[in-house]
């Protein structure tokens, strides 16, 4: 029975399927077999990305934020910093990336706003051109009588346009 059973499964995974009859729509789109891979929204210009677009967005994003650690985020000479500014895609991004960095790090009272340790947890590519990264910010605690550290654990979003990775400001 049991040999019944494998050769009548055999037949149908070995048989074309789905059938090509006239008219057949083929594999719905929610399928994952049926798809054909990831596709971009040309729409915004985000791109498909390969093996060496992850390889240089892992590069940029650990660029990123080296160049952020041991820094007095609240300071003018950081924020004029224009290595910092490259990773943006214009002005008002980097604005409100940079205020809500400043804010993070002050409602969880660090000493000078400044992280001596910056820690990247965890890469995530959600979808074609689109990463998050989870960080997480370690610094002296600012609060008197207090000879710890604290931290504070950010998510940002990353968008890869026009051959390039950009940290984009706002909600994951």
């Amino acid at each position: 029975m049991r040999a019944v059973a494998v050769a009548a499964l055999v037949a149908l995974v070995g048989c074309a399927w789905p059938p090509k009859a006239p008219g057949w729509p083929g594999w719905p789109d929610w399928l994952p077999w049926g798809r054909k891979g990831p596709q971009g929204d040309t729409r915004y210009g985000v791109e498909v990305v390969d093996y060496a677009g992850v390889a240089d967005f892992h590069a940029r994003a650990l660029a990123f934020y080296e160049r952020l650690s041991l820094r007095r985020v609240n300071s003018y000479g950081t924020y004029q910093d224009r290595v910092l500014r490259e990773y943006f895609r214009d002005e008002a991004a980097f604005s409100d990336y940079y205020a809500d960095l400043a804010d993070d790090l002050d409602l969880a009272h660090f000493e000078q706003n400044r992280a001596f340790q910056v820690e990247v947890a965890e890469f995530v590519f959600d979808g074609p051109g689109r990463a998050r990264v989870r960080v997480r910010l370690v610094g002296e605690d600012g609060k008197p009588l207090r000879p710890f550290s604290t931290d504070v654990e950010r998510e940002d979003r990353w968008e890869r346009q026009s051959g390039r990775w950009w940290v984009v400001p706002g909600n994951p």
